[in-house]
Order: structure tokens, then C-alpha cells, then sequence
């Protein structure tokens, strides 16, 4: 006898087949950069680097603003406003994720990433009103600004983008031939 499986609704079936199957690396992502992030700020003083190579500080900072500490100087408005903005990004991120389909699995992964990084970001930008940032790389007096684990999701994904973007023009070209 074979028992009757349950009928997936059409909604659970597009899920099932969506690019949301990927959803998982953003929980990972969110939970490893606030890991790193409470690691920090309970290990590290504010603003004191600590040596770790000739180029790599682990230096506790809150960032105020966005990306190079822009609008950090603000009276508190960006904390919201940045928020928002994010959050509103994260929303169409996934939109668009849900209309992937499973199998895009280089653009999936990317936009997880991007979406997990975010999700941490936004995070501490509302319950703390700042980012915490703590990764920093320097060579002959330079120094990159300071960022975290959500930082390096998003540039990764971002890149990630960039790649499928490429790989898919060259294959849209190829069917069209």
C-alpha cells in the first residue's frame, strides 16, 4: 500500500522551486557576523588596534554612517533613514529570490549573502544605532576602512552578481545564436 503524500498548495510548490531554498546561508551569515561582532565588542577596547600582522588590526569601531563612515556625522536621522532603506532592499532581494528558480544557483547564493549581510547590519544599526566594525587591513600608513562579517557577505555577493551577470550574458548570446 502506498500511503497518499500530502498535496502541496501551489504557493508551497513555487517555494519548493524558488531560489528561498537558499534562505539558510543568510541565517548563517547573520548569526556568524553577530557572533563576531559580540566576540569583538566584548574582547576588543574601542578604537585600540591590536596587532595581529603587519597589515591586519582587529580595532573595535561603531559606525554611525554607512559604507566609509558617510553620514556618520549626522544628528541621528541616518540611523533610520538606513534602516529603511535597507530594509527595503532586503525586501526586493527577496522578491527577487522567490522568483529565481532553484537551479540559478550562483545568483542564489549571491543574493543570500547580500541579504544575510544586510539583515546584520540593519540589526545593530536599530538596536544599537551603529554598525560594529572591527576587520581592519592597513599597508604604509593607508588603511582600508574598518568592516565586518555582513561587510564581507555583501561585497561577496555583490561580486558574486557581477560574475552570474557576465556568465548569463554569455550564455543568453549562445541561444540566441
Amino acid at each position: 500500500m502506498s500511503a497518499n503524500k500530502p498535496k502541496l498548495t501551489k504557493q508551497e510548490g513555487r517555494i519548493k522551486r524558488s531560489g528561498w531554498l537558499f534562505l539558510w546561508i543568510s541565517v548563517v551569515v547573520f548569526l556568524l557576523d553577530q557572533w563576531t561582532k559580540y566576540l569583538a565588542s566584548n574582547h576588543l577596547e574601542l578604537y585600540v588596534p591590536n596587532k595581529i600582522t603587519s597589515f591586519f588590526n582587529l580595532t573595535l569601531m561603531h559606525n554611525e554612517g554607512v559604507a566609509f563612515s558617510i553620514l556618520a556625522d549626522q544628528s541621528g536621522w541616518q540611523r533610520y533613514f538606513i534602516a529603511a532603506v535597507a530594509s527595503a532592499i532586503v525586501v526586493w532581494l527577496l522578491y527577487w529570490l522567490y522568483s529565481n528558480s532553484k537551479f540559478m544557483k550562483l545568483q542564489n547564493t549571491a543574493l543570500v549573502l547580500v541579504i544575510g549581510g544586510a539583515l546584520g547590519n540593519i540589526w545593530d544599526r536599530v538596536y544599537l544605532g551603529y554598525v560594529v566594525d572591527f576587520v581592519e587591513l592597513h599597508y604604509a600608513g593607508y588603511f582600508w576602512p574598518a568592516f565586518n562579517v555582513a561587510d564581507s557577505a555583501i561585497c561577496l555577493g555583490a561580486v558574486l552578481l557581477i560574475i552570474d551577470a557576465f556568465k548569463n550574458k554569455e550564455q543568453s548570446e549562445e541561444e540566441l545564436k
